[in-house]
């Protein structure tokens, strides 16, 4: 059984053309996880990239930092309705993360330390889309709400932007993560309310 809630209201437009139907702005930043915050010191973490063959490449906190680092400002929208409007990041594209890998994957699995995946097509990961931030208005980014490093996919759904990443696995076939599997949207493009499997 999906363990999905449709009482979040109802669709509608804003008069904003910047909020996607159905959303309400928030000038806070509402922390929501299917499980308990993992607290990874920076020492402790690292990151690595899977081929669809199993060639691996991994990067420690220090490494990523000495990567060419980017500043992000955007919107972002939570499939629970919230949005927030310029939000304010640091971080490194998922770009420079790829640059010189020969793929066929056609999608990608984050994964996360407290055991948290999800799906994305590697098209919405290419092309100055993604970025792995790590700090969020000027400060280290909190465990709360992702750190020492997330995933950051503004043009779709928040659940796309894993916190805690450790990870992406290339995909040949797209499968589901953690919530897709429980009955969200396999993609979650906040503008066509992709919420959930049957939207």
């Amino acid at each position: 059984m999906a363990v999905v809630n449709r009482g979040f209201g109802s669709k509608g437009r804003s008069d904003d053309p910047r909020l996607p139907p159905g959303q309400h702005l928030t000038d806070g930043f509402p922390v929501l996880s299917a499980s308990p915050t993992p607290l990874i010191p920076k020492d402790k973490w690292a990151f690595t990239l899977t081929s669809e063959t199993g060639a691996q490449r991994s990067w420690r906190w220090h490494e990523l930092l000495d990567l060419p680092s980017e500043s992000v400002v955007t919107d972002i929208h939570c499939v629970t309705r919230w949005s927030k409007f310029d939000t304010h990041w640091q971080g490194v594209s998922v770009d420079a993360i790829l640059a010189g890998v020969t793929t066929d994957a056609t999608h990608a699995m984050a994964t996360c330390y407290g055991g948290y995946t999800t799906n994305l097509p590697l098209s919405e990961l290419r092309g100055g889309k993604a970025w792995i931030v790590y700090r969020y208005g000027g400060e280290d980014l909190g465990a709360l709400h992702g750190g020492p490093a997330r995933l950051l996919v503004p043009q779709l759904y928040f659940w796309k932007s894993a916190k805690w990443l450790n990870g992406l696995r290339l995909l040949v076939r797209d499968e589901p993560g953690f919530w897709e599997g429980a009955g969200y949207h396999n993609h979650g493009d906040p503008w066509r309310e992709q919420r959930y499997e049957f939207d």
